[in-house]
C-alpha cells in the first residue's frame, strides 16, 4: 500500500491554499487562537561553561523544577558539527520519495525506528503537520544500520561523531540534575539506565503549510524520555506551555534545548517536571528539528528514587518498565 507522506501533501496544499480536514485541530488547539502574545520570560538559557559550578547545578535545577526546559550553550558539540548533522539530515528529505521509502518502517513491525509519518489520527481524529526519521544511535549494541540512511554518504559519519560528543553532554546534565536534588552525582544516571540508555534520534521534517494557524506540526505532549537533547533549523516553531500559556520558544544558534521528559519527572518524584510543548508549523518555510531521546532499556524499571521518598514525601509514581510505560502512554492507557 502506497501511503501518502505530509511532505507530498504539503506539495499539493500549496497550488489550492487548503489543507485535508484530518490536519485541521480544533479550536482550542488551533495555534492563531491560543498562543499568547505578550510579554513572557524567556526559557532559561545556561553556561555549561561555567567556572562555578555549583551555579550551574543551582541553574539547572531551577530550570527544570520552574519550567521542565532550558537551553545550554558553550556545551562541546562543535557549532559546526551542528550544521553538518543538520545539512545531512536536510539533504535525506531533500531525496526523491521513493529513495526515502527504502528506510521507511516495515508494515506491523513493533519498532518505531524508521522513515515515515505518525499516520495513526489521535483521539479526536486529527494527524500531525510532520514526517519523520527515527534510528537509534548509542549504544552500539542497539544501533540498526537498516534505518540510517546510505545517501548522503557522510550520513553516519555524522551521527556516530554526534553520538560522541552528546555522551558526554548527557553526562554532565545528569550529573547537574542529581546534584541539584542533593543527591550522589551518578543516581540518576543509574536510576535511568545506566551505560545502557539508549539514544535515539529523531529528525522532524515540516514542510511549508498554507494554513499554519490551523494545524500543529505535533500536538502538545511531554516526552517519555528521560531528557531529551535538540536542535532546531532556524525557523521557530517550539511552544512551550507555561503558568496557563501557550508561548513561543526563543531560540539561540549554537544551543542545546534541553526536555525533562517524563522518566525524569518519575525518578524525581515529581520534583522536576516533564515540559508540556507542542510545534507550529510555517507558511513558506521548511522547519527542522533533531531531537535525541534518551531512554532506559524497554525492561528496565523506573520509579522513583528511594533516597527521595520518605513518610513526609511518599511515591507519586508506581515503578514501571520502560516498555510497559510506553505502551500505556502511547495508547492513551493508564499509567
Amino acid at each position: 500500500m502506497e501511503v501518502e507522506r505530509v511532505q507530498a501533501i504539503a506539495l499539493s496544499s500549496l497550488t489550492n491554499d487548503n489543507i485535508p480536514k484530518e490536519f485541521i485541530r480544533p479550536e482550542d488547539e488551533q495555534p492563531a487562537i491560543t498562543t499568547f502574545h505578550g510579554p513572557v520570560p524567556e526559557i532559561p538559557v545556561i553556561d555549561l561553561n561555567d567556572h562555578d559550578q555549583g551555579n550551574v547545578v543551582r541553574l539547572i535545577a531551577n530550570a527544570s523544577r520552574d519550567w521542565g526546559i532550558f537551553q545550554v550553550m558553550n556545551h562541546g558539540i562543535p557549532f559546526d558539527l551542528i550544521g553538518r548533522l543538520q545539512q545531512v539530515g536536510k539533504e535525506f528529505f531533500d531525496l526523491p520519495q521513493e529513495e526515502k521509502e527504502v528506510y521507511a518502517k516495515p508494515a506491523g513491525a513493533q519498532t518505531i525506528e524508521g522513515y515515515g509519518s505518525k499516520l495513526a489520527k489521535d483521539l479526536k481524529g486529527k494527524k500531525n503537520w510532520a514526517d519523520h526519521l527515527f534510528h537509534r544511535i548509542w549504544p552500539p549494541s542497539c544501533i540498526n544500520y537498516q534505518f540510517w540512511p546510505k545517501n548522503p554518504p557522510s550520513y553516519r559519519e555524522v551521527n556516530e561523531e554526534y553520538a560522541e560528543k552528546m555522551r558526554r553532554v548527557v553526562d554532565k546534565l545528569l550529573k547537574c540534575l542529581s546534584l541539584g536534588l542533593g543527591i550522589e552525582a551518578d543516581v540518576l544516571k543509574e536510576g535511568a539506565g545506566g551505560e545502557e540508555i539508549e539514544y535515539l534520534m529523531k529528525i522532524n521534517y515540516y514542510p511549508p503549510c498554507p494554513r499554519p494557524d490551523l494545524t500543529l506540526g505535533v500536538a502538545s505532549h511531554t516526552d517519555i524520555s528521560t531528557i531529551t537533547v535538540l536542535v532546531p533549523n532556524e525557523v521557530p516553531g517550539l511552544q512551550v506551555f507555561k503558568d496557563g500559556l501557550w508561548i513561543d520558544a526563543k531560540y539561540i544558534p549554537g544551543a542545546l534545548i534541553i526536555h525533562i521528559g517524563d522518566q525524569i519527572e518519575i525518578l524525581s518524584n515529581g520534583k522536576y517536571k516533564a515540559v508540556l510543548h507542542r510545534t507550529t508549523v510555517d507558511k513558506e518555510k521548511t522547519r527542522m528539528s533533531w531531537p535525541v531521546f534518551l531512554e532506559p532499556p524497554g525492561e528496565f524499571v523506573v520509579g522513583p528514587l528511594p533516597q527521595l521518598v520518605d513518610e513526609h514525601n511518599p511515591p507519586k509514581y508506581k515503578p514501571k518498565k520502560f516498555k510497559d510505560y510506553s505502551y500505556c502512554k502511547l495508547n492513551k492507557l493508564p499509567l
